[in-house]
């Protein structure tokens, strides 16, 4: 079975490739995760943020939007002494900035999914990219989505990571052909 270059023998690995990355995500609450985790992953490899994925769960309340926008000095700094998680504290603190950015585009747009998928169309992006090498790092769309971002507060959300975050959730389909998982095989 043939997979993306990037995918290692990792399970857990292996199981990120296979059943999320590239699939349409529209639920907000798993829309928020993907962007916090994203960001969290700057100057990372993404590697390291999926290994702690379960800590961050626990550590920001499932994250729970509502809760996170709320939060106050003294569970930023437990936040902060957590081993489970990366203890950057500009990382941390984008969490909640971008918690309270997040609901203000929910009451806007009726919901976050709505927002961030206007971006494409509402549909997927499917690429057809024969190597790796080809797919790129950021597009006119993750720049373009990447400043709307920042207007609306959102911290950690470059061109790159806005692609990443793209890819992520589905509004950019990356796998390569020769991958199992590109739409152009019925056998998924």
């Amino acid at each position: 079975m043939n997979r993306c270059d990037w995918v290692t023998k990792e399970p857990l690995y292996i199981e990120y490739h296979d059943k999320e990355w590239g699939v349409p995500v529209y639920d907000d609450k798993k829309l928020f995760e993907m962007l916090c985790l994203e960001g969290a992953q700057a100057g990372l490899s993404w590697w390291t943020i999926l290994q702690k994925r379960e800590n961050y769960r626990e550590a920001f309340d499932q994250f729970d939007v509502e809760k996170i926008a709320q939060y106050t000095e003294e569970k930023l700094q437990a936040l902060k002494e957590n081993p489970g998680i990366v203890r950057n504290k500009l990382k941390i603190q984008s969490v909640v900035t971008n918690a309270q950015s997040f609901l203000r585009i929910q009451k806007e747009y009726g919901s976050f999914s709505n927002y961030i998928w206007s971006f494409v169309d509402h549909k997927p992006i499917i690429n057809e990219w024969k190597s790796i090498k080809e797919v790129p790092v950021t597009t006119e769309i993750s720049d373009r989505m990447s400043k709307k971002l920042k207007k609306y507060g959102f911290k950690f959300v470059g061109g790159t990571i806005c692609y990443s975050y793209m890819q992520a959730v589905g509004m950019v389909n990356d796998h390569t052909l020769e991958c199992f998982c590109h739409p152009t095989h019925s056998s998924k």
